[in-house]
C-alpha cells in the first residue's frame, strides 16, 4: 500500500513541477515549489515508515525546516526585491 502512496505523490509532484515551470506569475511558482517541498517530505516519511528506518524521519525534518526557511527568503524577496537589510 505505502509504495502506490509514494508514487502518487511522485505523480502530483511532477503536476506541481509543471506549474512551476509554466506558472503565470511569480507567487505562483513560489507556491508550486513550496507544494513540490511538502510532497518530499510526505515520500520521506513514508520511506522511512515502510522500510522502518528513522534515518529518513530526520531528512523529512530537515528537509521540512529547509522548505520553510526557503519559503521566508522568496516572501522576502518579493516583497522587497532584494534580500540584502
Amino acid at each position: 500500500m505505502i509504495p502506490w502512496v509514494i508514487f502518487l505523490l511522485i505523480v502530483a509532484s511532477f503536476g506541481s513541477l509543471g506549474r512551476v515551470v509554466a506558472g503565470p506569475t511569480v507567487p505562483d511558482r513560489i507556491a508550486a515549489v513550496s507544494v513540490i517541498g511538502l510532497l518530499l517530505t510526505l515520500m520521506f516519511s513514508l520511506f522511512g515508515l515502510h522500510y522502518k528506518s528513522p534515518f529518513f524521519y530526520d531528512v523529512a525534518l530537515v528537509f521540512a525546516v529547509l522548505m520553510f526557511a526557503d519559503s521566508l527568503i522568496l516572501a522576502k524577496f518579493l516583497e522587497r526585491g532584494e534580500l540584502h537589510g
